[in-house]
C-alpha cells in the first residue's frame, strides 16, 4: 500500500518505533549528510536543539530501512557561531568529505553565506533555522525554507492587541538578519491593523545592559513592547523591564523565550511574557473546555517524535528547534525518495513540488524557496508553563490580560 506524503510523520515514526516492519539492511555505503551547526557562542544552545532534530531524524530512519536502500550517515561540525568558519565547513563537507546531501546551519545569517557554497556546488540545502525572506529572494535556487518567514513571527501578539483594542507598540531588535527581518515586518503588520509604532530600536549582538533602551520604552509608554530576540537578549531584556518597573500591556519575545532555560533563568519575571514560536511539543495533547483539539492531519507523526525524543535525549529541551531540525531531514529524506537519486537537480525539483504535513506542520515552499503552508503560535508563560494562546483554532488557553503592573505580581 503507498503511503500518503501527507502522512510521512506518522509512517517514519511509526517504522522507526517498531510499529511497521524494517526492509533488511543493505551492503551499500551509506548516505552522508553533511551540516555545519552552532553548538558554542551566540547560536549554541538553540543550534543544539537544532541538531537534536537531525540526530533523531537520522535514526528514526535508519530504523526504518533508510532510503534508496542505504541507511544515513551525520557528519556534523561546530561552526561556533561564526560564519566564516561555517563557509569552510560546508566546502570541506562537500569538496573534502564528498557528502551525497546536506542540512543547514542554525540562523540566517550564517545560512545567509553557506547557500552560496550550496549554490555554487548545487547542492539542496533545507534551512530549518534559517527565516529571513532575504535570503531566498536573491535568485538562489538551492536553498529552501522550512520555518514559516521572520517577518510574521509576531503576526499573532499583534493581531491579539488589535483585537483588544491597543493602539501603540514600540519595536526592539538585536541588529542581525533574522532579528531585523523580523522587526521590519513586525513595523508593516502593526500599521495594517491600525497600531501606531512609537519607535523602533536596534542594539548590537552581545548587548548585555538594557537599561538606556528601556528608559526610552518607559518614557513612550507604549501600550505593546515587541522584541526581536535570541535567548540572552530575551532574558536581559525582560530583567530590565523588571528593574525599572516597566510593564506594558502585552510584551513579547522570539527567539529563545520558548525555551525552558527562559524561565530557569527568569522564575515569576517570565510570568506574562508573550513568545512566538513555531511548533509545541502540547500541540500533541490540545485540550479546550474538556474536548481535545484534533491537530493529527496538521502534525501527523508529532506524538510519536515526542515520545522518541524522550526516550533519546532524556531530560534535554524539546523546543520547535529541535522539531524544526527533525523536520528539515525528514523532507530531505522524503524529496531523495521521490527523486529516486541523489543528483542535486533531481532532488531540488522534488523539494520544490512538495506539498505535505510532516510531525512538524505543513511545508511546502514557493518558487523562492520561501515556506507558504507552515502555521506561527504564540504562547504566554503562565504559572511556570507555556499555553498556546493563538491562533484560536490552536488555543487551549486564553492569554492573561493585560500584564499587571510589577507592583501586583509575585
Amino acid at each position: 500500500m503507498r503511503v500518503s506524503g501527507r502522512m510521512l510523520g506518522g509512517a517514519l515514526l511509526a517504522a522507526a518505533l517498531g510499529l511497521l516492519p524494517s526492509p533488511p539492511g543493505s551492503a551499500e555505503a551509506p548516505i552522508r549528510i553533511g551540516a555545519s551547526v552552532s553548538q558554542t557562542g551566540t547560536y549554541g544552545l538553540l543550534g543544539q536543539n537544532q541538531l537534536r532534530g537531525y540526530r533523531l531524524c537520522v535514526k528514526l530512519v535508519n530504523a526504518r530501512g533508510g532510503v534508496l536502500g542505504r541507511s544515513l550517515e551525520l557528519r556534523v561540525e561546530d561552526d561556533r557561531s561564526d560564519v566564516a568558519t561555517a563557509v569552510r565547513i560546508y566546502e570541506r563537507l562537500i569538496t573534502g568529505d564528498r557528502v551525497d546531501a546536506v542540512l543547514g546551519p542554525y540562523s540566517s545569517p550564517i545560512t545567509e553565506a553557506v547557500a552560496d557554497v550550496a549554490e555554487k556546488h548545487r547542492m539542496p540545502m533545507l534551512a530549518p533555522g534559517a527565516v529571513a525572506r532575504s535570503i531566498y529572494t536573491k535568485g538562489r535556487k538551492f536553498v529552501f525554507m522550512v520555518s514559516s518567514p521572520g517577518e510574521i513571527y509576531h503576526e499573532g501578539l499583534i493581531d491579539m492587541a488589535a483585537r483588544r483594542g491597543l493602539r501603540t507598540v514600540a519595536i526592539l531588535h538585536q541588529d542581525s538578519l533574522f532579528t531585523r527581518a523580523t522587526a521590519e515586518g513586525a513595523v508593516e503588520l502593526a500599521r495594517k491593523r491600525g497600531l501606531v509604532v512609537t519607535g523602533v530600536e536596534s542594539y548590537p549582538p552581545g548587548t548585555g545592559d538594557f537599561t538606556s533602551i528601556v528608559t526610552r520604552v518607559r518614557a513612550a509608554s507604549p501600550d505593546v513592547l515587541l522584541a526581536a530576540t535570541y535567548f540572552d537578549d530575551a532574558v536581559a531584556i525582560a530583567k530590565t523591564l523588571r528593574a525599572l518597573e516597566t510593564s506594558p500591556k502585552m510584551f513579547g519575545v522570539t527567539a529563545g523565550g520558548d525555551l525552558a532555560k527562559f524561565y530557569e533563568a527568569l522564575g515569576p519575571t517570565a510570568e506574562f511574557v508573550y513568545g512566538a514560536t513555531q511548533w509545541e511539543p502540547d500541540l500533541v495533547g490540545l485540550v479546550r473546555d474538556g474536548q481535545r483539539i484534533p491537530v493529527g492531519r496538521r502534525y501527523p507523526g508529532a506524538r510519536e517524535l515526542v515520545e522518541a525524543h524522550r526516550r533519546e535525549f532524556a531530560g534535554a529541551d524539546l523546543s520547535y528547534h529541535t522539531a524544526a531540525g527533525y523536520s528539515g531531514c525528514e523532507v530531505l529524506v522524503e524529496a531523495i525518495r521521490r527523486a529516486g537519486s541523489l543528483g542535486g537537480d533531481r532532488v531540488r525539483a522534488a523539494i520544490a513540488a512538495l506539498d505535505l504535513n510532516t510531525a512538524y506542520g505543513g511545508f511546502k515552499v514557493n518558487a523562492d524557496g520561501i515556506q507558504v503552508a507552515h502555521t506561527m503560535l504564540v504562547f504566554q508563560w503562565q504559572d511556570g508553563k507555556k499555553v498556546i494562546v493563538w491562533p484560536d483554532e490552536l488555543a487551549p488557553g486564553k492569554p492573561r490580560f493585560p500584564t499587571p503592573p510589577w507592583s501586583q505580581r509575585r
